[in-house]
């Protein structure tokens, strides 16, 4: 029996083609950045056909996006520890373990230098926020149920609080990134909402206009 020549093995058809191609995208950013990201060398190191990747993304631009918004959203786990405060501490170091890893920090160089200005990108970006959005609300919910945050609390404005300290060190001043940044910025955002500056802006409310 001849052995296959090929170095490319077959993976699969559906969602193990989409999982390692993705998988695949990320260690060739990971390894060698953006500008030197092709379609040829993560189908090589997937372990599939180039046409394989084709024909389910057109360019490696879209390739990308998919790949950086799956991991975006897959990689933050949604906590429910039974109080808000250990949520939100939860969610805010998994972000900062997230982005502080090799390959998050790949993920955000990409997203915010060297591919920034695609309109892909920008999607990706959009997306990735909406997601995390969507998948932070209900610990914002539970919290108004357990009667820990007021009703009108705003979950998307709650959630912006507690992620700025942590992308500006990240994107702007350098400054180390920890568990301390999470916690600290857990604390500055359950002050703003008891103090209720993250409400829901209402029709005649001066934050609405």
């Amino acid at each position: 029996m001849h052995s296959d020549p090929s170095p490319v093995r077959p993976v699969g058809r559906g969602a193990k083609v989409r999982a390692a191609v993705h998988a695949a995208t990320l260690a060739e950013l990971l390894d060698k950045g953006y500008a030197a990201l092709t379609v040829e060398n993560v189908a090589q190191r997937a372990g599939v056909h180039k046409t394989t990747v084709y024909r389910r993304w057109k360019d490696r631009e879209s390739l990308l996006t998919d790949a950086l918004a799956e991991h975006m959203a897959m990689d933050i786990p949604v906590p429910d520890t039974g109080g808000i405060e250990t949520d939100l501490r939860a969610l805010a170091r998994s972000l900062v373990q997230s982005f502080t890893s090799p390959t998050g920090q790949a993920v955000l160089a990409a997203m915010f230098t060297g591919a920034a200005h695609l309109p892909e990108i920008a999607a990706a970006r959009r997306h990735v926020f909406d997601d995390r959005l969507a998948r932070a609300e209900p610990v914002v919910t539970r919290a108004v149920e357990r009667g820990e945050l007021a009703g009108d609390t705003d979950p998307a404005e709650l959630f912006k609080t507690l992620v700025a300290p942590i992308y500006l060190r990240l994107l702007m001043t350098a400054d180390p990134v920890d568990e301390t940044t999470a916690d600290q910025a857990v604390r500055v955002t359950l002050a703003a909402a008891r103090a209720g500056a993250l409400r829901r802006a209402r029709d005649g409310d001066p934050a609405s206009g």
